[in-house]
């Protein structure tokens, strides 16, 4: 009998030959299946054969590997890793939403239903409307898009809201450094998403929904626009959703790639044919949303919790996590880390756990020197704070963010002064323009960062410094604008030598904010 080998369609196995390996593995006649990756990306291609014992994993695979992979001669190597399911990364997760992503082909319906997929959707169409709401609410569920905001408060506003039609979107333009995230959920288990999106439908009365899909994604396009069709053909989309009468159409929409469309109101106009811009709010989305309608506005890994939390109650998913972070976030390690990838764990794990343990420190094998969080707006953190629990609560009081569970490492070669600038640079490029000072106060932040580190009136700078950020942090009409401050303010608080600045005077101009420190005459007035 022909060998069954499992080879990942994932992107970032694509990236490094998993589609050669493939090609090569059917050449020498054995059976090919496409799954997604596991999130130990530091072993693409991972390819599993499958024997009695599970399926058995070898690490970085190349075509020229085949013949030794299918012949028994890598099974003594350190290329082998043995049955994947056993791997030390993996056990020591707790996988929810990425359950099933790794483990079966993405748009086979009939083995998603084999492990447990659609008992969530099929629970839901069993209870009220308001029963559903009050499921997600009691899971303690939050937005993992950045915000936190409880996704129960949202639904509810929706469900109750009086409109001739209603919408559900989902915003998967994963635009944040270092995540991933949503485009390896979407790319190995897109049903996960449907059925979140479903469910979320059928709680609110709403009877269309969007997935508004970053254009540089084209592997997570062309996955979830089959499952789609797949969904459509099975009944689980269309006219009556499982046979229950109720409608929910579902669509994919593909951006143009602006990071401001990460923000739920700039996602709307998009979706809506116009230039992604923020709105003012209120009104909210969830009374006056896309077309001016009641809409849910999710991200991808909050709707992917949803089938979770109402297959097994949302009891159950409270039980998971700490504080009022419930239930688990999916991290994703990146940038200067020896095993970067994706783990699933419940709220409360520590960034140390996360950076050294999962991580394994380093690449380049030099020590770390800090860790960004939350994105390209999130704080830096030395590696004094990685005792911090990863939860929205602890995080805030530190001045930072979980944001959407992005870790990106750095190394002691990593310049502090440099990464802020280029928070401010990032900022001015992608703001979409609309408020003052997130347009204006980030390309005056450049400037100013520049000064500093040039030594141009570097005491007076410094104070103007934390007077613009305290500025776009209020004043700014999205968080685009303000929370580009907090990677400046982190930076210069803990690698203040990066500036040119000694540690006091850095401590001065951060604990003193005058009513103005602007000048016209090209300088920051002392």
């Amino acid at each position: 009998m022909n060998p069954v080998v499992w080879v990942p369609a994932d992107a970032a196995a694509v990236s490094v030959g998993a589609d050669e390996v493939a090609a090569a593995l059917e050449a020498a006649g054995a059976t090919v299946r496409r799954n997604g990756s596991r999130g130990m990306l530091w072993l693409e291609p991972l390819v599993e054969l499958e024997t009695d014992a599970g399926r058995v994993g070898y690490a970085n695979v190349t075509s020229g590997d085949v013949d030794a992979l299918l012949g028994g001669t890598l099974d003594d190597t350190d290329r082998c890793v043995g049955v994947v399911d056993d791997h030390p990364w993996l056990t020591g997760q707790h996988r929810v939403s990425f359950t099933r992503v790794g483990v079966i082909e993405p748009t086979d319906l009939a083995a998603y239903r084999a492990h447990g997929g659609l008992a969530g959707l099929e629970r839901a169409l069993g209870l009220d409307p308001a029963e559903v709401v009050r499921e997600v609410t009691d899971s303690g569920l939050r937005g993992r898009g950045g915000a936190g905001f409880p996704a129960g408060i949202k639904w509810e506003t929706v469900r109750t809201a009086q409109a001739d039609t209603k919408f559900v979107c989902c915003n998967a333009d994963e635009g944040d450094s270092g995540t991933f995230a949503d485009r390896m959920l979407i790319e190995g288990d897109p049903f996960t998403l449907v059925e979140g999106m479903t469910i979320a439908a059928m709680a609110t009365g709403a009877t269309e929904g969007f997935v508004y899909l970053r254009s540089e994604y084209p592997h997570a396009i062309r996955t979830l626009r089959r499952a789609i069709d797949v969904a459509y053909a099975h009944g689980v989309l269309g006219a009556s959703v499982l046979g229950s009468g109720r409608r929910f159409d579902l669509d994919v929409r593909v951006g143009a790639g602006a990071y401001i469309c990460g923000e739920e109101t700039s996602m709307l106009e998009s979706l809506e044919g116009k230039r992604g811009e923020v709105r003012a709010k209120p009104p909210i989305p969830a009374l006056e949303g896309l077309f001016g309608r009641p809409t849910v506005v999710n991200n991808v890994l909050t709707l992917s919790a949803v089938p979770m939390v109402l297959a097994d109650g949302g009891a159950a998913y409270a039980a998971l996590g700490t504080g009022r972070s419930r239930g688990t976030q999916v991290f994703q390690l990146a940038g200067n880390v020896a095993r970067g990838g994706v783990v699933e764990a419940d709220f409360g794990i520590s960034l140390r756990e996360l950076v050294e343990g999962y991580g394994g420190g380093t690449a380049s094998g030099r020590p770390v020197k800090a860790v960004q969080v939350g994105g390209p707006l999130g704080a830096y953190l030395p590696p004094a704070r990685f005792d911090l629990p990863m939860d929205y609560e602890a995080f805030a009081e530190a001045g930072a963010m979980v944001g959407h569970g992005g870790v990106v490492v750095f190394d002691d070669s990593m310049d502090a002064g440099a990464m802020a600038r280029f928070a401010m640079e990032f900022c001015a490029k992608e703001s979409c323009g609309k408020c003052t000072p997130c347009r204006v106060g980030s390309t005056r932040g450049v400037e100013v960062i520049d000064r500093i580190r040039a030594g141009t009136q570097r005491e007076s700078n410094l104070v103007l410094l934390e007077d613009l950020c305290a500025t776009m942090t209020k004043g700014s009409l999205c968080a685009m604008g303000g929370l580009t401050p907090m990677p400046v303010r982190s930076a210069l608080e803990h690698w203040p030598e990066d500036f040119g600045v000694e540690p006091a005077a850095a401590d001065a101009a951060t604990d003193t904010m005058p009513e103005s420190a602007t000048s016209t005459t090209g300088g920051a007035r002392p």
